[in-house]
């Protein structure tokens, strides 16, 4: 295994899809604005638009709803409702505890977004202290030309001091997906769309969430985290019926200090905790969060035990073992 394991020495981090979740948080901004035209958004079109430079996702808006707009006039006048959702934005899961497991260990870390520079400043608000464990944050207007080009990531690898070959990109789009390949970098995609899986296919590797990343198997420092094979995460407070399909909207979530509307996507695996019946009292509870992909529609499905996800007998043994331990069974009490 150590002979086939890729050492990288630096980590460059995609912001909107993998960070933050700003596109499911500006997702209805492009309706709201389209409607004061009598216009209503292609969702094939959004979604190939997903990741591409501001320019060139702007003036494809302008041509396909035949807005009678210039691109500056655009921007302009969508600009405030994009500033407003940012603010809703949260860190997707397993994005923190990734980060700052890194910069502990003097990983070098970088940003390299298509968003303009002005852009992403007003995002990083979001990530309070632990932005700073970034040395290199550029935007897609700082460099010649934006993904699925090369450049960010090459001139990203520059700032840190290190060859792209030796760096790993975490991504979320299929044009930074394939803009990091272009530059020689390794790639780990966690996709913001899961229908679209099967396109990226060209990254070494492919996660639900970054709370299924293994530093280890990059050469990178291991977490250190785990007890008795579960991971600690924030908790989750989930008001979703098990046993049903996931509303996309439905359903509360609320990890840690962030509340979601919505089960984020990247939320994915096998969980346990405590349930608490409509019969009343509170139960041991494992679940799995996954995807169907059996449907002709991908659907979120949420289970204790499902197509997307089986439970097997070892992970009710490594549940029923932690819920024992005092750092998981104090949760009972909430």
């Amino acid at each position: 295994m150590a002979a086939t394991t890729p050492r990288v020495s630096a980590v460059i981090f995609d912001l909107d899809g993998t960070l933050l979740d700003t596109e499911r948080a500006t997702r209805d901004v492009l309706n709201e604005f389209l409607a004061a035209y009598g216009k209503v958004p292609d969702k094939e079109k959004e979604e190939r638009r997903l990741g591409q430079m501001y320019r060139e996702s702007t003036t494809g808006i302008i041509a396909d709803y035949g807005l009678p707009l210039t691109v500056e006039e655009y921007a302009v006048a969508i600009y405030p409702l994009y500033l407003k959702r940012w603010q809703k934005a949260k860190p997707l899961p397993g994005v923190e505890r990734l980060v700052k497991h890194l910069h502990r260990n003097g990983v070098p870390l970088a940003l390299a977004s298509n968003s303009v520079r002005r852009n992403i400043d007003h995002k990083l608000l979001k990530l309070k202290d632990w932005k700073d464990c970034f040395s290199v944050i550029l935007g897609g207007d700082q460099v010649p030309r934006g993904k699925p080009s090369p450049d960010i990531f090459l001139e990203a690898a520059k700032g840190l001091g290190v060859n792209p070959s030796s760096c790993l990109v975490i991504e979320d789009s299929l044009v930074g997906v394939q803009g990091a390949r272009a530059s020689g970098a390794k790639v780990v995609a966690v996709p913001s769309l899961q229908s679209q899986r099967q396109h990226y296919s060209i990254a070494d590797s492919i996660l639900y969430s970054l709370l299924d990343f293994h530093p280890e198997l990059w050469g990178l420092p291991p977490f250190e985290d785990r007890i008795q094979g579960a991971l600690p995460i924030e908790q989750l407070f989930l008001n979703a019926q098990i046993g049903h399909a996931i509303s996309k909207s439905l359903h509360m979530v609320i990890a840690g200090d962030c509340t979601y509307e919505y089960v984020p996507d990247q939320i994915s695996g096998i969980f346990f905790g405590w349930a608490k019946p409509e019969a009343g009292g509170v139960s041991r509870s494992v679940i799995s969060i996954g995807w169907d992909f059996s449907l002709r529609t991908v659907e979120r499905v949420m289970e204790n035990i499902s197509q997307a996800l089986a439970i097997t007998d070892e992970d009710q043994a490594i549940a029923r073992d932690a819920l024992d331990l005092p750092v998981f069974s104090e949760h009972a009490k909430l």
